[in-house]
């Protein structure tokens, strides 16, 4: 809780924790609509895993790129840029008339969604280093805050718009006004000097001295992105509730993810990093069970669960990352969050994919297995990082 407080008594630090507020609240608003657009076009689940695997594309064709943009431009106006953005874009979707466009909109809106997430995990990156200040955890906080805000006052202002564009214009704009207000106190905030010398510039030439931290970031991700757009599914097509109580695990997810991650910082100081994302796992696994039963409050309480579990992972991996030997402390930041991203995108696809393919409960079993494999991973490529955490 040091490090929410801390956030809380500054204006810098809770500017730039907005900033992943913002996106997280365009996200959660953007999911409570995908059984909405799975009806107005009549798609089935395949065909809503290709159409949200155009924003994985866009991010993929993002990532190299940033790192010279921030350089360019500096990494604090990127992140102003980057959300305000991805604000306008996300209303693309909702107003498509048909499939194609649907698709252009997602390709658009996943090209600043990778752009915004590793300009603003590199900015709290400087910000850390230059300040002496950990709130990294805090931080990732705030962006599980921000999907609890959009689902959570989604799920309520769902019924008072006769039309979704309406809801996510207002949503979108309440993030641009808030951008605009927020943004002097991290707009200028670019890398040292010092920094900015470093030879290796080009991510896909760092990713080996974090290529473990890369791989559980994007199992970990993938699952978080599955579970923000397919828990409302599950709910509506598998528990069979009605479409207001279908955003109920998504936001009892969000706000068990915030809680988590505002108390990560201490359970880390007191276990360490390895531990704690090894108990995150454990966790996580015991709440696949729970919502794979498939009964409305067992399955809400294990998205609860989930959220809890996985809350703390990330921010551990990046504070993993940031003290990887040999490797600048904001580009390992930079790759691992990048491909943990992509997860976070492609989540979404395969699991429409699989889905169609077989059920949704299968999806959801397929989720189980990949959290055991992060599992895994932690215990036999991270463990003999843990003496020094």
């Amino acid at each position: 809780m040091k490090s929410l407080l801390v956030i809380l008594s500054n204006v810098r630090y809770f500017a730039v924790s907005w900033v992943f507020s913002s996106m997280n609240i365009l996200i959660g608003t953007w999911i409570l609509y995908l059984p909405h657009i799975k009806m107005k076009f009549g798609l089935n689940d395949s065909q809503v895993g290709l159409a949200l695997f155009f924003t994985a594309c866009g991010l993929i064709v993002s990532i190299p790129f940033v790192p010279y943009l921030n350089k360019k431009i500096g990494t604090g106006r990127s992140t102003k840029i980057g959300v305000i953005i991805l604000a306008l874009l996300f209303n693309f979707p909702l107003l498509a008339p048909n499939y194609t466009l649907l698709c252009v909109g997602l390709f658009l809106t996943g090209i600043f969604s990778g752009f915004t997430a590793t300009s603003m995990n590199a900015l709290v990156s400087i910000i850390e280093k230059s300040d002496k200040q950990n709130f990294m955890s805090a931080a990732h906080g705030f962006f599980s805050l921000g999907g609890f805000i959009g689902a959570g006052i989604g799920s309520f202002l769902i019924t008072r718009f006769s039309n979704p564009s309406y809801h996510m214009l207002l949503m979108s704009s309440f993030v641009i006004l808030t951008t605009y207000l927020l943004s002097d106190n991290y707009k200028d905030i670019i890398e040292p000097r010092q920094e900015k010398s470093a030879k290796n510039t080009n991510i896909f030439k760092n990713i080996k001295p974090v290529l473990g931290l890369s791989v559980i970031a994007f199992i970990i991700m993938f699952n978080e992105g599955a579970v923000e757009h397919w828990s409302n599914l599950f709910l509506f097509d598998i528990v069979q509730v009605s479409e207001s109580k279908a955003g109920l695990g998504f936001v009892i997810f969000s706000l068990a993810m915030t809680l988590g991650r505002f108390l990560g910082d201490g359970v880390s100081k007191k276990i360490g990093a390895i531990r704690t994302i090894s108990y995150g796992c454990i966790v996580a696994l015991v709440a696949y069970s729970l919502i794979l039963v498939a009964n409305f409050y067992l399955s809400v309480l294990g998205f609860g669960v989930l959220g809890l579990g996985i809350s703390v992972i990330i921010p551990e991996i990046f504070r993993l990352a940031g003290k990887t030997k040999h490797l600048n402390t904001s580009v390992a930041i930079s790759v691992v969050s990048g491909i943990g991203f992509i997860g976070f995108l492609i989540g979404p696809v395969l699991l429409g994919f699989i889905s169609n393919l077989s059920t949704l409960v299968m999806s959801y079993i397929f989720l189980l297995i990949s959290i055991c494999m992060a599992f895994s991973l932690v215990v036999f490529l991270l463990s003999r990082k843990d003496k020094t955490h």
